[in-house]
């Protein structure tokens, strides 16, 4: 039989299996596989092909793979417990970012001095090497059998399988669990993970029901992988912008406002700098700013759409006897302004930014700094344009994202989201939109994944992830491209016929939540922010009392440069001012005595060197002045 390949075909037996297809396209490739992709499907590599199948082989270069490997972690973890606590009952075992979970029901509870040996246990199933084997059962023998081991939770799972849907196991030596799938071929070819954590979890996640115990643990395909991670997570410590927000006192978290930042002083003046620069990038781009109302009617989010898909995570209110929600996204204002005038195909495009606060409920417990609030303020565009328009319309925003994230030093990713299961709009105009979203990353060459089914309710998009100076990710810049809005608020514009039209819009935030924004960035630099950026820019400490006129005409020349600066006028020891000073990581540090006064100089100490310079005010003035302009990083 004939099996397709990404780049030609290859001959196999009839009853050939996904293994044997890897082993017919390389022996290397088949010792690093962990699984297939047959048809776009996801398989293990035991899975028998028909002629004619589209192969892909798996590794775990491939994120799939990853996936595939930890997936089998949860699984071993599952065993292990099993073993050491026979009376358990699992519950469920997914994926998560770089690792793994277990939900499980313990009639004695453990605690993470359990570790050792649960970790002990699963590297004896791993060195064992033992294959993991698939098997289906039809429903009853599926609900027999978990019964047989007492799994109630598993029992509860098959029950809302729907009525077609196969139900599959997973055999690893004496060890049987309820799973979808894929895994790896055998336990022996897990290399090195750890677990980390333990956390209470309702199950399912309903408070009504039973805490569960949830495990934690990573995975990762090599040991100096894993080792390289703790790294990371080591260095994101001493980078907590919620400690690094407290001690540069940049903003506070108060009880009073549970997810509502308080912005301080220097705070402010960082959120006033990003904000400066992203006006005047857009004026130069060719938008229009506008401000909407935090507050509109309930027949408002019922038009946009939002009352029906998003009402949970919304606040709201009563006034003058009329339902009233607070805004949790920008764009059904962006509507109404749109309307407030009539249009000619000759106005289009036309790029409205709103630099927005919006509100939305999140859970106390998952409201964590700046990361994750409930009120932010959201760097929005709606861009209403021509059918035509949409390919170049996109391919300027995504030029003008990637001139402001290579600005702060930052790599980024690209993923297309597809269509949605909960989604408005009809099947056609999803598949234009997706397409012209295709076209534009393909135009500039960019390289992007797709992530199938996770697009806005009312369009596909675009996301940028951000990847920091320690290497992790953050999801950013979003781009949505939406037919359904402009129908919904019946959009118009008169078009070269002298007919109406309805206009198609673009959804875009570069920064997305300015608060999370500024989280970001404390932790990529560390606080350490670059001069450009810095809120305090220069700190400057007169020796003694004598030079404190000195030390203020030279603030006084900084300001008129526009640098940022400030007089340390405490009566403290200078070694203690400068050490203070570098704590709070000021880029610059001038120390000015009786000599610097008579000579109209500074002593400049810069920060991140041991080197102190002593150069005349005006040569300070001129390189700091040009630092600032050109916005240099490091």
């Amino acid at each position: 039989m004939e099996i397709f390949l990404k780049n030609g075909s290859i001959e196999l037996n009839d009853g050939a299996t996904c293994h044997d297809a890897a082993i017919k396209i390389s022996e290397g490739l088949a010792r690093s596989a962990v699984a297939a992709k047959v048809n776009g499907k996801l398989c293990d590599l035991s899975s028998k092909l028909s002629s004619g199948d589209k192969v892909e082989i798996v590794t775990l270069k491939d994120k799939e793979g990853l996936e595939v490997y930890r997936h089998t972690c949860a699984h071993v973890l599952a065993q292990a417990l099993k073993n050491i606590f026979p009376t358990c009952n699992l519950a469920i075992g997914p994926v998560i970012n770089n690792g793994f979970y277990y939900d499980v029901d313990f009639n004695t509870p453990i605690t993470q001095d359990d570790f050792a040996k649960i970790e002990s246990e699963m590297l004896k199933i791993i060195k064992a090497n033992t294959p993991i084997e698939r098997f289906e059962l039809p429903r009853k023998e599926a609900v027999k059998l978990m019964k047989k081991y007492g799994e109630k939770y598993k029992i509860e799972l098959i029950e809302d399988l729907p009525e077609d849907e196969p139900i599959s196991f997973y055999k690893q030596g004496s060890f049987t669990d309820l799973c979808r799938g894929p895994h790896l071929p055998s336990t022996g070819k897990i290399k090195a993970f750890k677990l980390v954590s333990i956390a209470g979890a309702y199950w399912r996640g309903n408070e009504k029901n039973k805490m569960l115990t949830r495990i934690y643990g990573v995975a990762f395909a090599k040991k100096d992988e894993m080792e390289a991670y703790f790294t990371m997570l080591e260095e994101a410590k001493k980078r907590d912008h919620i400690k690094l927000g407290k001690e540069l006192k940049l903003f506070a978290l108060m009880g009073e406002g549970k997810g509502f930042p308080f912005f301080l002083p220097d705070g402010m003046t960082l959120k006033n700098i990003l904000l400066d620069y992203w006006r005047d990038l857009h004026r130069k781009e060719g938008y229009v700013e506008i401000q909407t109302p935090i507050i509109l009617t309930r027949s408002l989010w019922e038009n946009s759409g939002h009352w029906d898909h998003y009402k949970d995570n919304m606040y709201t209110t009563v006034i003058d006897g009329e339902d009233c929600a607070v805004k949790p996204m920008n764009c059904p204002g962006g509507m109404l302004v749109y309307k407030l005038s009539p249009h000619s195909y000759k106005d289009l495009p036309l790029r409205a930014a709103e630099l927005g606060l919006v509100h939305r409920h999140e859970k106390s417990g998952q409201l964590h700094g700046l990361f994750r609030v409930r009120c932010f303020t959201q760097d929005d565009a709606h861009i209403f344009m021509l059918p035509e328009q949409i390919t170049d319309e996109i391919k300027g925003v995504v030029r003008l994202t990637d001139k402001i994230y290579k600005q702060f030093g930052f790599k980024y990713k690209i993923e297309l989201s597809t269509r949605p299961e909960n989604s408005m709009g009809s099947e056609e105009d999803w598949d234009i939109a997706t397409a012209a979203l295709k076209a534009a990353l393909d135009e500039l060459g960019l390289e992007y994944e797709l992530n199938e089914g996770d697009g806005a309710f009312y369009g596909p998009k675009i996301d940028f992830h951000l990847e920091d100076s320690i290497g992790r990710t953050w999801q950013c810049g979003t781009i949505q491209l939406d037919f359904q809005m402009p129908q919904r608020f019946e959009l118009e514009y008169i078009g070269e016929d002298g007919l109406k039209h309805r206009p198609i819009m673009i959804h875009r935030a570069i920064y997305g939540s300015i608060e999370r924004f500024i989280g970001i960035l404390i932790e990529h630099y560390a606080g350490k922010f670059p001069v450009w950026l810095a809120p305090r820019q220069v700190q400057i400490l007169p020796i003694t009392d004598r030079t404190l006129d000195y030390a203020e005409e030279v603030a006084k020349t900084l300001r008129e440069n526009g640098i940022r600066c400030d007089v340390d006028k405490r009566n403290e020891k200078i070694g203690y001012k400068i050490r203070e000073a570098k704590m709070e990581k000021v880029p610059y540090v001038l120390v000015v005595g009786d000599k610097e006064a008579e000579d109209a100089t500074v002593n400049v100490n810069k920060r991140g060197t041991e080197e102190k310079q002593t150069v005349a005010l005006k040569d300070f003035v001129k390189t700091i002045v040009e630092e600032n302009d050109k916005k240099i990083i490091f």
